[in-house]
């Protein structure tokens, strides 16, 4: 829960020192999502505070790690990366390598999932060092478990734990900030439909996020159990209540078959509203998140594969058969060899928001909502290169506009942490674009 601070709070800090020289740690650069966001961080240094970004790279392999820089120098035509970046070895199961390692960073990008099994140690060693965490997670019950257990701690300790930093969840949570901006009055009810557009070389997921998937399936029972130790009292509704739509439908929006979307989206732009009811008294915005999935045949391919993951999830064995073959029961959607980049540059990925509130001058506990808005957000392939994108966008915003933080420590979602900020705009730099239509 989002509590309000005692006056123990330390101030959070920014800045490097002797004894913490690196603004940035990506830890677990060496996997498949790390080495992109190595690529995006040597790709951005110059954004750094002065026009200059101290980073490292830290994971359980020296050799790994070595290679990663090696490839990022090539990709980028950058060869000084291979000498000027250093290496930290630091591994999950050893927490004093964990706590050396933050006690270096001024930011740790943490790049090592599954969250629910990786991510406790990495946001313990960092708040008990004073490093300040990102992640890209977008397991619900890993967020808000984080969320219940250190959010006061984080507080005392100066420290901003930011989750789902990502495609999951920041082009929805801050998509859905900039249409409240955007609208001239107060938005009461929004609702996004994702649609991503793979181009002519196809795509497809690496595993790791399929193994999110099915966890979180299988401990469904555990996030309810969980939710409920918050003890939160329901948001206000405002306007005409949001109605949900059913499993499947045909979305005139977008003009193709669509299920509600099953990432963490709804859970994090739900607790940034709570977030901006508690501390600024807004008017919470309620919102309902949908993907596309095309046509009829890719419908009934949905339906078959869905029905598989369904039954194997239940059992240890159907999971380990999962995780085991992500191509087989995906339909090739997820693989263990991830995307290739030539898929990658063709990818795309397409957020519409359709919101209804009250116009300027109308009282929102008055009647029905009379105005009505459309914004979209869109960028590059979601997993692998927008993610990147966002991820190191939300860093780069902490160490340069630390005063438009929250004013103490905690754990955050990126629309509470970054409501006052410039990201949006940085966003929009980077190739993830918010617009009005």
């Amino acid at each position: 829960m989002f509590t309000r601070c005692h006056p123990a709070v330390i101030m959070a800090s920014v800045h490097t020192s002797s004894s913490r020289p690196y603004h940035l740690v990506i830890f677990g650069a060496s996997g498949f999502t790390g080495q992109f966001v190595v690529e995006e961080v040597a790709r951005t240094a110059s954004e750094g505070p002065r026009g200059n970004l101290k980073w490292a790279v830290a994971g359980r392999s020296k050799q790994k790690l070595e290679q990663v820089l090696e490839q990022a120098a090539s990709v980028l035509e950058k060869p000084e990366l291979r000498t000027e970046v250093d290496i930290i070895v630091a591994d999950v199961e050893e927490p004093d390598s964990l706590a050396a390692m933050c006690k270096q960073a001024v930011i740790v990008l943490n790049c090592v999932g599954p969250y629910r099994f990786f991510g406790e140690p990495m946001v313990k060693a960092c708040v008990e060092n004073g490093a300040h965490h990102l992640d890209i997670s977008g397991e619900p019950q890993f967020l808000e478990g984080m969320q219940l257990n250190y959010h006061d701690l984080a507080a005392e300790k100066g420290v901003y734990i930011i989750g789902s930093c990502g495609f999951d969840s920041i082009p929805a949570d801050m998509g859905v900030l900039y249409t409240r901006e955007q609208f001239k009055g107060t938005l009461t009810a929004l609702e996004s439909f994702l649609t991503v557009d793979s181009g002519p070389e196809g795509g497809c997921i690496h595993d790791g996020t399929w193994q999110s998937a099915i966890y979180g399936f299988a401990d469904g029972h555990k996030l309810q159990s969980l939710r409920r130790k918050f003890n939160h009292k329901p948001l206000p509704t405002v306007g005409t209540k949001l109605k949900r739509r059913g499993a499947l439908f045909y979305s005139n929006e977008i003009q193709r078959y669509t299920v509600p979307f099953m990432g963490s989206d709804p859970s994090v732009v739900k607790r940034t509203q709570r977030f901006l009811v508690e501390e600024n008294q807004d008017t919470p915005v309620q919102y309902g998140a949908y993907a596309g999935v095309g046509g009829i045949g890719n419908v009934i391919k949905l339906m078959f594969a869905g029905m598989i993951f369904w039954f194997l999830v239940k059992f240890s064995f159907g999971r380990n058969l999962l995780v085991n073959h992500p191509e087989f029961f995906s339909f090739g959607l997820f693989s263990k060899a991830g995307p290739t980049r030539k898929q990658m540059e063709s990818s795309s990925f397409r957020f519409a928001f359709y919101g209804e509130g009250y116009t300027e001058g109308l009282d929102p506990t008055q009647g029905k909502p009379n105005g009505k808005i459309c914004t979209l957000v869109q960028g590059p392939e979601c997993g692998y290169v927008a993610t990147p994108i966002a991820l190191v966008q939300a860093a780069l915003t902490i160490l340069n506009e630390s005063t438009a933080l929250p004013k103490s420590g905690g754990v955050f979602t990126p629309g509470a942490a970054f409501a006052k900020t410039t990201l949006i705009k940085r966003l929009d730099k980077h190739g993830i674009q918010f617009s009005v239509i």
